[in-house]
């Protein structure tokens, strides 16, 4: 009966980095829900990539994915025989992931009712749709910062003959229009060239 509870909550698409900026809220030990704004998270749907694995066998099956999304980590946990799920899983797959979060000694952590491996580039796809619910307006200041730390990217990469666009848009947390339109100006400006499409260097 409380399963079926439970299936009645949305699975919330989030990046790792948000469930982080939520307050745990408990129900004795157990976690009741992620706070976030007005939403209570119960269930998420990311899409992430394994950073880490660890599997223990024998009388008290456990086993243990550490997601990275560019945003945050997130350990998603499996006990007994559901360690079977994770047996094809390695790290640097990308997964999606649907499941409950649970919290224990201050950790919050994901237990899976769904897993299933996509591309790589699954993880900017779900980067563009979550932004995409979130505009907001940035000031100045905002921009500037933005403007600095795409520069940086940009000279950093120079020793590698340049820097994916798509990186740029992962690694930095601001949206993804706003990130495409300083590029924009800095093409513009002449401080950065594309050698190729997706692609910057720097010019200064």
């Amino acid at each position: 009966m409380v399963e079926q509870n439970y299936k009645r909550n949305v699975a919330y698409k989030l990046r790792v980095g948000t469930i982080a900026e939520g307050k745990p809220i408990m129900e004795g030990e157990r976690l009741k829900f992620v706070e976030l704004g007005e939403k209570q998270i119960v269930r998420v749907n990311i899409i992430a990539n394994i950073t880490d694995k660890y599997i223990q066998d024998g009388e008290k099956k456990f086993g243990s994915i550490t997601l990275d999304d560019a945003s945050g980590q997130i350990k998603v946990k499996v006990f007994g025989e559901e360690i079977e799920k994770f047996k094809d899983l390695n790290q640097g797959d990308t997964l999606l992931i649907v499941g409950l979060l649970r919290g224990w000694n201050n950790e919050v952590y994901i237990t899976p009712e769904i897993i299933k491996k996509k591309e790589p580039s699954y993880l900017l796809v779900r980067k563009l749709e979550i932004e995409a619910d979130r505009p907001k307006a940035l000031d100045k200041s905002t921009l500037l910062a933005v403007k600095d730390k795409i520069i940086h990217m940009v000279k950093e990469a120079e020793k590698d003959g340049g820097v994916q666009i798509d990186k740029i848009i992962m690694d930095l947390k601001e949206s993804p229009e706003v990130i495409n339109n300083e590029i924009k100006k800095l093409l513009e400006d002449g401080i950065a060239y594309e050698p190729r499409p997706g692609k910057l260097r720097y010019l200064g």
